[in-house]
């Protein structure tokens, strides 16, 4: 799930369906949510927490359209002046003084007492495995997925990241009423994970007393930890996943 703050982005996507967790991270990031269908838990979970959100299926061909050159339902795209359109046409906020749930700061941070992290392996599943490799130039993280390197669907330049936030948690498969071995995910409570940013990374403790509440990352022992400016992934996996940091 990508999260956009102060962008003006001609193409979002592909959109694809809302699963519940992903409400969790919307709620505590104050944001508008927006999704092109969803699964049933998803649907009544967003009716339960009143989550303010946009449901591209219901939407016009013009607030949300399909390329062509992707297949479905890998297509569906919108645009933050789309969004936004919709969203004060819903009476939705389209503001937030919410602080953020990142203690990013300006200036830059070097985790000195942290190990090597010149490639971070993230493996998802036996199918699925996501990497990055440090570029001491660019002092930026760059991206892969399956063994190749992501790219911008239009710009085709590298995507890359300044930090990565790694935790683990335990996840499960839902017994709803469509049987599609969806995913449930027990992320409330403590656990842990990594801080990788410059090169370096530490261990830390990722923290979340609800579902509505923000997450608390915090190193051992227990500062909440100071991010980079810049563009974040956090990654959450399995808490058996055999991730390598080197």
């Amino acid at each position: 799930m990508a999260c956009f703050k102060g962008k003006d982005l001609e193409k979002i996507g592909p959109v694809r369906s809302s699963r519940h967790y992903f409400l969790d991270y919307a709620l505590e990031n104050d944001a508008i949510y927006v999704h092109f269908g969803w699964s049933p838990q998803a649907e009544s979970d967003i009716s339960t927490y009143k989550v303010n959100n946009i449901n591209g299926i219901t939407q016009s061909s013009t607030d949300f359209w399909r390329v062509k050159d992707k297949k479905s339902p890998h297509n569906a795209v919108t645009s933050t002046k789309k969004i936004l359109e919709m969203a004060t046409s819903k009476g939705y906020r389209t503001t937030s003084n919410a602080k953020s749930v990142l203690n990013y700061k300006a200036e830059e941070i070097d985790l000195e007492e942290g190990t090597i992290a010149n490639t971070v392996k993230i493996p998802y599943s036996k199918l699925h495995t996501v990497e990055y490799k440090y570029n001491a130039e660019t002092k930026k993280y760059e991206r892969y997925a399956r063994g190749t390197k992501q790219t911008d669907w239009d710009t085709k330049e590298t995507i890359s990241t300044k930090n990565i936030i790694i935790t683990f948690a335990q996840n499960y498969t839902l017994q709803d009423v469509e049987n599609k071995d969806r995913q449930g995910l027990k992320n409330i409570g403590d656990k842990k994970g990594y801080y990788i940013t410059n090169g370096k990374a530490i261990e830390i403790v990722a923290s979340k007393s609800s579902r509505t509440e923000k997450t608390i990352y915090k190193d051992l022992a227990g500062n909440i930890i100071d991010v980079n400016d810049g563009n974040t992934f956090i990654q959450i996996c399995p808490i058996d996943a055999e991730v390598v940091v080197e």
